[in-house]
Order: C-alpha cells, then sequence, then structure tokens
C-alpha cells in the first residue's frame, strides 16, 4: 500500500507527484485495472496466444525486410 508522509512546510502539489509515482512504480493502477472486471481463464490463453501470434509475425516481417 502507497503512503507518504507531507511535512507541513512541503508544498502539496509536489507530495502529489510524489504519491503519483510511487503508486506507478507499485503497480497499483495496473493491478486494479487487471482485476475490474472477471476474465475466463480460456480467454485469458486465448488472448496470450493471440499476442504471442502478432509478436512473432512482426519479428518475422522485420527479418525479412533486414535482407535487402
Amino acid at each position: 500500500m502507497a503512503t507518504i508522509s507531507v511535512e507541513e512546510s512541503e508544498n502539496l502539489e509536489k507530495a502529489i507527484k510524489r504519491f503519483k509515482r510511487m503508486v506507478e512504480k507499485e503497480g497499483i493502477i495496473r493491478e486494479y485495472k487487471k482485476r475490474e472486471y472477471f476474465e475466463k481463464p480460456s480467454a485469458i490463453l486465448h488472448q496470450k496466444k493471440t499476442t504471442l501470434e502478432r509478436k512473432l509475425l512482426n519479428k518475422r516481417r522485420k527479418s525479412e525486410h533486414k535482407d535487402f
């Protein structure tokens, strides 16, 4: 859990920026979006498979262009 201590003389904007950096570093927002709704395990596997296929296709295309 992200917590920061703010001193009386510290600027509020600076403290907010520090808090945002800490939340981003810990991945709290990413985790929240991931758990926002339930996704079936089969749908997750399908998504991973299509992502991998797309990456491999792009890699293959790049290697074909280097040959010229």
